[in-house]
């Protein structure tokens, strides 16, 4: 026992996106101003959401600042970590370090996931129910939202967690990626992974394809609602949710792909991970800001305020 508990490892090497040099320092300035990209545009969103009394009355602005949240804390429990990486030699994250970044990738994953689904909910009302929507969208039904989508994301790293911090890993200990994530880490392990690759498509796998194929669900209600009833608005609201649709497939596609097939990987892999741990925190506060005109207001009533104020 004694012998076996020597030879347990207590960090993992994470392989990163490249190994050459040159590549790494042009990765390190595009990550470095893209971390704080959104980092700034999700600090703007919140503090708009929070300042501004009639953005913070408005339910999808509500759920906005918590998105914008859980797209902060996302990316930081990866990208800073992954950005230190490309300048060091050595890329190594601790044993319990690896399992921290795990439960809170999909703690938050799945929380953001849920919300996702809770924002679509509140266009439909809007679109489709436009008499009903401050009845039925009111603050304790917000308030229930939000707790309701941390709780899911809860649950959802638990259910897999739980069963993951006691694998035994006595090597290898090379994780082929820019962080630590349940299928590749899974497999290093010293013992039969076969019902817990399962366990990741029960899971992971399946929670992204159908918070996916809802998302995609609702949209197309949307859009025919509209259709049906005013044929100009149809290119307006189709204008709008494309956007929407393109970084909800950002965010998802690599989701389903990684945890649908655990059993296998590819090189690929480290790459859609960026999409939704970089690309897509980095979308939403575009999507959401420079292309919403109320989001626009409020910062120019924000500017005014401060310059009427001096």
């Amino acid at each position: 026992m004694e012998e076996a508990n020597s030879t347990m490892i207590n960090e993992f090497i994470l392989l990163g996106l490249t190994s050459s040099w040159e590549i790494q320092i042009f990765f390190f300035v595009i990550f470095f101003f893209a971390y704080a990209s959104i980092m700034a545009g999700n600090i703007i969103i919140i503090l708009m959401v929070t300042l501004d009394s009639h953005l913070h009355s408005t339910p999808m602005y509500f759920l906005l600042g918590n998105l914008s949240f859980l797209d902060m804390t996302l990316s930081t429990v990866t990208v800073p970590k992954m950005i230190i990486g490309f300048v060091r030699e050595k890329k190594t994250i601790s044993l319990w370090g690896c399992m921290a970044q795990m439960f809170f990738l999909h703690f938050l994953g799945g929380s953001e996931m849920t919300l996702l689904i809770f924002m679509a909910i509140d266009r439909y009302v809007a679109i489709c129910k436009p008499l009903h929507y401050t009845t039925i969208m009111n603050h304790r039904t917000l308030i229930a939202f939000v707790l309701l989508s941390w709780i899911v994301g809860f649950v959802h790293t638990m259910s897999q967690m739980a069963f993951i911090v006691d694998l035994p890993f006595c090597g290898p200990n090379v994780v082929d990626n820019v962080f630590c994530d349940l299928p590749l880490v899974i497999k290093l392990a010293c013992t039969n992974t076969y019902v817990l690759d399962l366990l990741v498509i029960a899971d992971s796998g399946l929670l992204s394809l159908i918070c996916f194929i809802l998302l995609l669900v609702s949209y197309t209600v949307i859009l025919v609602t509209v259709h049906r009833r005013s044929s100009g608005g149809l290119s307006k609201a189709l204008s709008t949710l494309s956007a929407h649709i393109a970084v909800v497939t950002l965010f998802f596609g690599p989701c389903i792909f990684i945890y649908a097939s655990p059993f296998s990987s590819f090189s690929v892999d480290k790459f859609l991970s960026v999409f939704y741990s970089v690309i897509t925190p980095l979308l939403n506060p575009i999507i959401y800001t420079l292309r919403n005109q109320e989001m626009k207001a409020a910062m120019i009533r924000m500017r005014n305020r401060h310059v009427s104020s001096r």
